[in-house]
């Protein structure tokens, strides 16, 4: 099940990293502080300034030794501890200059590490709460002085630049470091779903290996048995040379026992099952849509009369065309095409419905996690059980394209007018090089041999 939103995310990190990453802060603000007294000869309030860096050592040291290292943060949690930096940074800040400090800067750290793990509210709070310290520190702050006196200061028209200037970094690396986070998580909780859909075709996959395997591996010694069973039960009572008849009925029970013990533990692979014509294998793709209401048609053609190409068998090919078909059926009016092409250097399949067609707006986006792809105000009310996130065709196509294949998405243009009805929906184009999926080429051609077992 893919993760949804920061309430989840902000549980992936751990107690411990932020207990290190305090640590850093401690060690380079307690550097900044005996640096700028020894080397600098700035006049600090020591005591106030050490009782700021030691709440930070007293929380890091509750913390490490109250709840265990791997425990992971909620989200109040996570807000509490960054707002908790954001606070004692500010503190010390008031006591060394507010705005006239260089070191001013670090405030955007607890805005860029919100933005990055929690959600939109607490990252709104940060940064709300930072720019109220940042305008409260441009005019409220202790000086910073030298030993004989002297004020250090920068002029007012310096400190209003800080601060436009640091407003301004914790909008932008707010904004940005958000939409970075929400594009990544998007893109990570899509790639789980796409990782579940392929193990859950390649199990379908082996399942059928399965099934064709006990069909051929059980047929002889079934016969036999039978064929034995059938001599014995006529001839054994006044026959007592039918024991060898007798034992090979056991040595064949044995050969089913073998059979169907292997079968139990991994299953067959069948080699004859690893390619099929190009028509098989869009057939089987399209199969459970074809008693949906929908009328789908099959089309094909070669060049130059070039015979049916036998493909790879993969099941990232099944199921992303398989999502296409489901696409196209959902949003059909009633007719659904297939068509597929070849030639000497490439393998071609379209997929053509006479719906709607993508949003023109979208045409670029089509392929994108989390994108609602055609999902209209008269889809809803028509269908308002559909609930698609745009994941189907991004799972199709990370599929596809893993097998090498380029996809293409467009609308039919509206003079397509056909015989069997006007293509003007959407419509995605599939192109393999023939090398990458052609069964026959010399890079794909399956070795001849006995059926192994499936490793699972």
């Amino acid at each position: 099940m893919p993760f949804s939103g920061a309430q989840e995310r902000s549980n992936w990190i751990r107690l411990r990293t932020l207990i290190l990453l305090r640590w850093v802060a401690i060690v380079g603000q307690l550097a900044a502080i005996n640096v700028a007294q020894a080397v600098y000869g700035l006049r600090l309030e020591v005591g106030l300034c050490y009782l700021a860096v030691g709440a930070s050592v007293i929380g890091n040291l509750i913390a490490a030794f109250v709840f265990p290292p791997n425990k992971r943060l909620t989200e109040s949690e996570n807000l509490l501890m960054v707002l908790f930096d954001l606070m004692q940074l500010s503190f010390l800040l008031y006591l060394t200059g507010g705005l006239h400090n260089p070191f001013a800067l670090l405030l955007l750290a607890p805005v860029t590490i919100s933005a990055s793990v929690l959600g939109l509210r607490s990252t709104v709070l940060i940064g709300g709460a930072a720019i109220l310290m940042v305008t409260f520190l441009a005019g409220n702050h202790l000086p910073l002085m030298l030993e004989d006196g002297t004020v250090l200061e920068l002029p007012q028209l310096f400190v209003f630049g800080n601060w436009v200037a640091i407003t301004i970094a914790v909008l932008f690396m707010g904004a940005y470091s958000r939409r970075v986070s929400v594009e990544i998580h998007s893109m990570t909780d899509a790639l789980a779903a796409t990782q579940m859909a392929l193990a859950r075709e390649q199990k379908l996959t082996d399942l059928g290996g399965v099934v064709a395997a006990a069909a051929h591996e059980l047929g002889t010694p079934l016969a036999t048995i039978k064929l034995t069973s059938a001599e014995l039960y006529e001839e054994l009572e006044d026959r007592p040379d039918l024991r060898e008849d007798a034992a090979l009925i056991r040595q064949q029970a044995d050969r089913c026992r073998d059979i169907l013990r292997d079968m139990g533990r991994a299953g067959k692979d069948d080699l004859h099952l690893r390619q099929a014509p190009l028509s098989a294998v869009l057939s089987e793709a399209a199969e459970p849509h074809l008693g949906r209401g929908k009328a789908i048609h099959f089309d094909e053609h070669g060049e130059d009369d070039l015979e049916v190409p036998s493909i790879l068998r993969k099941p990232e090919v099944i199921h992303g065309l398989r999502n296409l078909v489901q696409n196209a059926v959902d949003f059909a009016r009633g007719q659904v095409w297939i068509e597929s092409s070849w030639t000497e250097d490439r393998i071609a399949v379209r997929i053509m419905d006479d719906g709607r067609g993508f949003p023109p707006h979208l045409i670029g986006r089509i392929g994108d996690p989390f994108v609602g792809g055609r999902r209209g105000e008269g889809d809803r009310r028509a269908r308002p059980e559909y609930e698609g996130m745009g994941l189907g065709l991004f799972i199709a196509k990370t599929l596809l394209e893993r097998t090498g294949a380029e996809l293409h998405f467009a609308n039919g243009p509206d003079r397509a007018q056909l015989a069997d009805g006007p293509r003007v929906g959407a419509i995605v184009e599939v192109i393999w090089p023939r090398k990458r999926i052609d069964a026959q080429h010399r890079d794909n051609v399956i070795p001849p041999g006995l059926n192994q077992p499936i490793r699972i």
